[in-house]
Formats: structure tokens, sequence, C-alpha cells
């Protein structure tokens, strides 16, 4: 063959493959222009213009798996052929999967969730997807450990799979076992929730556990749970959980001031926590509470109050929960500092059993005025069945007609201690007369 013949051979197969290029070019312009808006038909024209695409394909089974007459086997053969163009497509393998279970083939479905999961271990996605249908099935435990993805990277569906997994089963320890990552963000929301469905057994469970993990979390994040445990009578786990949390963070903690104190931060030099065995503080009108750190009689800090003389309120607005043992008996103490208080009724604290105040209520004294720090303090004993103490700064409302409350109050050094066990006294017995 000549040199001119050779070269217009080129040139003529060069053309045709910038034709078949040129050709292919626009079939797949023309379908990709059908595919922007993606009704059944243009999905279908597109597919005749590009077949190879797998996103046609599984868009087109999508819109006919919802169609009121879907054929699932043509739903399945068009899955099935955007698997096999994409196999590593995850999402593509979980919607066969569910049209194969729609289509009663099983085995099948199993098969195409093993899949999708292969492709993408950690997909809330198809987490979700093949966990509820592994419930369907009956493997509950797979199923738990399927949702594990889905509450790390889903928030929005951890309620709901905390709900999902109790319907499943009554078996707390499986689902924490299965299903409930080692992360503290999540557990604390886990906690929060069986705290709200009363499930405090399971919840000190996952308690042990998100201590044992030594992961850093915020404290306050756990007083729902220690106010669960009170709410539902246990004082003891109570003070063991608040005990447990001080020991995690010693440092920002607040603390009491001796081994032997039962008050937390009665010196008030520590931020009040407003939850657990610290103070609890309730905003109101006409009393504003604050820590002041110019005013006090020991440390650096005392807690003040300040009434603004328009209210004559029935205040009970300062508070913290005290454990206590039955049958033992205590001394309550605390300096106070008055200015200008008006009215007869004035500050004072009063001391409840928390669950049931016919049991044990005692008052300190009523104080009224203007005076310098001075102690006042208390001795009581508890009843066979007081286990936790309310200890409560109030001002019950005045029933004269000068009535409003104006003035400041500050507290500090709030102690409250055992007093030793009282020995019983010593009975001589009369020696019997001798017999003569």
């Amino acid at each position: 063959m000549s040199e001119s013949r050779r070269f217009l051979t080129l040139r003529l197969l060069l053309a045709a493959a910038l034709a078949a290029c040129a050709y292919e070019t626009a079939r797949q312009g023309l379908a990709a222009a059908y595919f922007r808006h993606p009704t059944p038909e243009r999905i279908e024209r597109a597919l005749r213009f590009d077949p190879g695409r797998p996103q046609y394909h599984a868009a087109l089974a999508r819109v006919r798996q919802h169609a009121p007459d879907a054929d699932l086997e043509q739903v399945i053969r068009h899955y099935e052929a955007a698997v096999a163009r994409s196999p590593r497509q995850a999402d593509y393998w979980a919607d066969l999967a569910d049209t194969y279970e729609l289509a009663g083939r099983l085995p099948e479905a199993e098969r195409a969730y093993e899949r999708a999961r292969a492709a993408a271990p950690n997909s809330p996605t198809v987490g979700w997807q093949r966990g509820n249908f592994l419930l369907r099935r009956g493997q509950v435990a797979a199923a738990l450990e399927a949702f594990r993805p889905v509450l790390v990277a889903r928030p929005e569906l951890r309620r709901q799979a905390f709900e999902l997994a109790w319907r499943a089963t009554d078996d707390g320890a499986l689902i924490l076992e299965r299903m409930i990552p080692p992360r503290a963000e999540i557990a604390l929301e886990y906690l929060n929730y069986l705290v709200a469905v009363q499930r405090l057994e399971a919840a000190g469970e996952l308690w042990s556990r998100l201590l044992a993990w030594n992961q850093p979390f915020d404290p306050r994040a756990a007083f729902p749970f220690l106010d669960a445990l009170r709410e539902h009578g246990h004082p003891e786990r109570l003070e063991a959980a608040w005990t447990e949390l001080g020991a995690r963070y010693p440092l920002a903690f607040p603390r009491r001031a001796a081994p032997d104190e039962l008050i937390t931060n009665g010196g008030f030099e520590s931020d009040i926590w407003n939850g657990g065995l610290d103070w609890r503080v309730t905003p109101v009108e006409g009393a504003v509470v604050s820590v002041d750190n110019l005013n006090f009689f020991d440390g650096t800090r005392a807690l003040r109050l300040e009434f603004d003389g328009r209210h004559n309120p029935d205040y009970r607005h300062v508070f913290q929960y005290v454990p206590v043992r039955p049958g033992a008996s205590y001394r309550f103490s605390y300096f106070i500092r008055t200015q200008g208080l008006t009215t007869d009724s004035g500050p004072r604290f009063e001391i409840t059993d928390a669950y049931d105040p016919a049991r044990l209520a005692v008052t300190t004294r009523n104080v009224l005025g203007s005076a310098r720090w001075s102690l006042e303090q208390l001795e009581f004993s508890t009843g066979p069945e007081t286990r936790l103490l309310a200890v409560r700064l109030i001002r019950p409302s005045s029933q004269k007609l000068d009535n409003r409350l104006g003035g400041a109050v500050w507290l500090d050094q709030v102690s409250l201690t055992a007093l030793p066990a009282r020995r019983p006294e010593k009975t001589t017995r009369a020696a019997a007369p001798v017999p003569h």
C-alpha cells in the first residue's frame, strides 16, 4: 500500500473513531438531559441512550417500586443491573435486599444485605435497613449489632433505635452488650432514655459500664439518673453514684469540708451545680441568689440572697438532699448574717424527711432585721425509716398587713454531722439479802 493510501486510511479510521466518540458523547448527553427530571418515562429514555449507567437502573427501580401496580420482578431486574455495574455501591445492595424481601425471596435478601454491609460496614442507612430486616427475621442479636453504626452517625434515630430494641427484646444486658457502642455521649443519651421509661436496673448496669470506659463526660449529664435514684427511693445508690462522680472529677466537683461532713459545698467555695447532692437554686420572682466573695464568714465566699421588697414570697428555693442513717442523731449548724430584713417572717432552715415530712420536720430560729454573723444550730434524731433529708432554706409568707419582704441574707459554713451514739446507761442490780 502506498504511503498516501495508508495515510488516507488512518485519517478515515480517526474520523470514524471521533464520530463514534461524538455519537457516544451525544447519547450520554441526551441521557443525562432526560435524567435531570427523573420521571419513569424520562429515566427509561435515559436508559435507552445510556444503558450502562447503574444510577439510571437504580433510579428507575426506586420509582417503579413505589408505584401502586409495582412489578417487583421488574424492579429486581433493574436493581440487579445496578449492582452488576456498581458492585461496591452499598445502597443499591440494600435496596435490592429490601425488594427481595417484598417479593418473598428471603435467602436472597439476606445475601444482598450481607453484600451491602461488606461494601459499607459503617453506613447508618445500611445498618438501619439491615437491622430492621434481621429483627423481622428474629435474629435479634445480629440486628442490635447492625444498629451500632446508626447510633454513631445518626443522633436523630437514637431514641427510635432504643425503643425498637426494647420492643424486640426485654433484655437490657443484651442491648447493652450488642448495640451500645463504647462512647460516653451515646451512653448518656441511652441512660437518660432508660430513666425516662423507668428502667432503673438497666440504667444501673449502663452506669457501671460508662464508668468502666473511663471516658470524659460532663457530670451534669448524669443528673437525671441521680434524680431518678432519689425519686424511686434509692438514696444509698444515689450517694454511691455521687461519690463515683466526685472520684472521677475531683478538681471541679463540689466537695464536702471534712470526711465526717454530710453537707456538700457548705461553704459555697465551689460553683453550685444545681443537681445531685449539691445545692439547688430555683429562680423565683422577688429574690436574687448569688455567690458573694466580699462578705463571708470563713473561706472566700458565702451565699447571698436579696429580696426586692415588692413581694410576700413563700420562699423554699435553696435546698440540698442529704443521705443519712435511720435511728441516728445529728447536729445541724450554719452562720447567718442579715441586713434590713423586713416583716415578721424571716429566713430559716427547715430539715425534713425527703420522702415523708411526717416522719421528720425540724426548723431553725427565725432571723429578722439586721445582724452580724452569728451561729445557728439544732440537734435532731432520725426515725427508723428516714434515709434522705431535704435541707431547705425557707421563709414562710407573712400573714400581717405589712408583709412584703426586703433586705439581704448571707449564709456560710452550712454543716450537718452525726453525733456519737449514746451509750446505754449502766444499771446495777440490788444485791439479794443474805438469809440469816
